[in-house]
């Protein structure tokens, strides 16, 4: 099949699934992502492997696991958030397990076991609290979320192809331009504008420190995680999605932009 048909076929499928997901209710959200969280650590720690780490695959997806379900069930109402203290102990089993796996760098076996723990579930999991921002829930706002990311990524695709000519960040992405970022930066405030006028259940000021937070720290996401895969010398962190690669390929901007956005919103709550 020909490559540019297999792109267009994975990501018509990938963005109706997405949203049509998020749209219909938050059980359907939450098992969706609960899915795409346990692919996701799965697909970190694979990699891992080929940088000669050996984490804990199936304890971190566990409490992965585990860290996504009981937010969920706390963003639903269903258990006090006072409970998520418990999965705090999980982590530290980690550091016990390895006392009886025998490997030969137990701490960089813990501290990747961890780290797809942050990176992957964290993200994920506060995706709930965006969906059930004002304590319901409320699929606009991650909506919006969804399109300022996919406009920055493709704008600066296409305007970097255009006319890119400085690069952004030789060492890590040679392919990243700074008149690419800036198009993407340009088209995606102006699909904010028009989100903003949509979807009303915040104003269009929040809705623009949004977008910049995406633009920003989106952009640092996709960074992060080409960094991450020139390190161990692979081109895609999976093969889970035909013509665009895994995971992590697809979710890198969401996932280091996702944090940033629930603290605003947070902050925003607590001096308005």
């Amino acid at each position: 099949m020909n490559n540019f048909i297999k792109r267009t076929l994975t990501a018509t499928v990938f963005v109706a699934v997405l949203l049509g997901c998020t749209y219909y209710n938050s059980i359907a959200f939450s098992i969706l992502f609960f899915i795409i969280t346990i692919l996701g650590v799965h697909e970190f720690y694979t990699l891992s492997e080929k940088g000669g780490s050996k984490p804990q695959k199936l304890i971190g997806i566990l409490i992965s696991a585990v860290f996504f379900i009981s937010n969920t069930l706390v963003c639903m109402g269903y258990i006090d958030p006072k409970l998520l203290v418990l999965t705090i102990p999980l982590l530290f089993l980690i550091f016990i397990i390895e006392l009886y796996l025998k490997a030969k760098n137990p701490f960089k076996n813990i501290a990747f076991t961890i780290l797809g723990i942050f990176y992957v579930a964290l993200p994920f999991s506060l995706l709930n609290y965006i969906n059930w921002n004002g304590g319901f829930y409320n699929y606009q706002l991650l909506f919006g979320i969804f399109f300022i990311i996919w406009s920055n990524d493709s704008g600066a695709y296409l305007v970097g192809s255009a006319i890119g000519k400085h690069k952004l960040f030789l060492r890590v992405s040679p392919g990243k331009t700074w008149e690419g970022s800036i198009g993407g930066a340009i088209i995606s405030y102006g699909i904010t504008f028009i989100i903003s006028s949509w979807y009303t259940s915040i104003g269009r000021f929040e809705w623009i420190v949004i977008a910049t937070l995406l633009i920003i720290f989106g952009t640092l996401g996709d960074l992060v995680k080409s960094i991450f895969k020139r390190s161990l010398n692979v081109k895609d962190s999976g093969n889970i999605l035909p013509g665009h690669g895994g995971i992590l390929d697809r979710f890198d901007s969401l996932i280091m932009g996702t944090p940033f956005v629930f603290t605003y919103l947070i902050l925003e709550k607590l001096f308005a």
